[in-house]
């Protein structure tokens, strides 16, 4: 495995509010991004804000943090295969698969797995996002 967290989602019951701490409280530089989630460059990684039902519905766990944390960690790979592989590998070493691998609503593949401790990982193949650290003007 390529070691990287390539995004941090956050589940946040108020969206607006955390956009607003994130953006102008601690200066995180804002994407573009659609109405429903809220991306911001880091180096090396990216931060999204997202709704604490809707990611942990994604998560196919409960949001009220008896088995869900209020965020995701996630690893973007390059193919179906790799998102296949290391759920497979996490599984052998004792994660929970909590939602196996499959196509996505917003075009692409993915799966998640809870970590010894019980935080959400996802792997997935998404080609809305360049699968190494974020590129920089050069």
């Amino acid at each position: 495995m390529d070691t990287r967290i390539s995004m941090i989602t956050l589940g946040v019951r108020d969206l607006d509010a955390a956009i607003r701490f994130y953006r102008d409280g601690l200066g995180f530089p804002k994407m573009e991004s659609p109405p429903e989630v809220a991306f911001f460059t880091l180096n090396g990684t990216w931060l999204g804000l997202y709704g604490l039902e809707s990611l942990a519905d994604d998560a196919g766990v409960s949001p009220d943090r008896s088995g869900f944390a209020g965020f995701a960690l996630a690893h973007n790979v390059e193919s179906e295969g790799e998102v296949e592989a290391i759920l497979s590998r996490a599984s052998e070493y004792g994660a929970e698969i909590t939602k196996p691998a499959a196509h996505t609503e917003w075009g692409g593949y993915s799966g998640y797995f809870a970590d010894l401790d019980g935080y959400q990982w996802e792997i997935a193949l998404n080609p809305h996002f360049w699968v190494g650290p974020p590129k920089t003007g050069g």
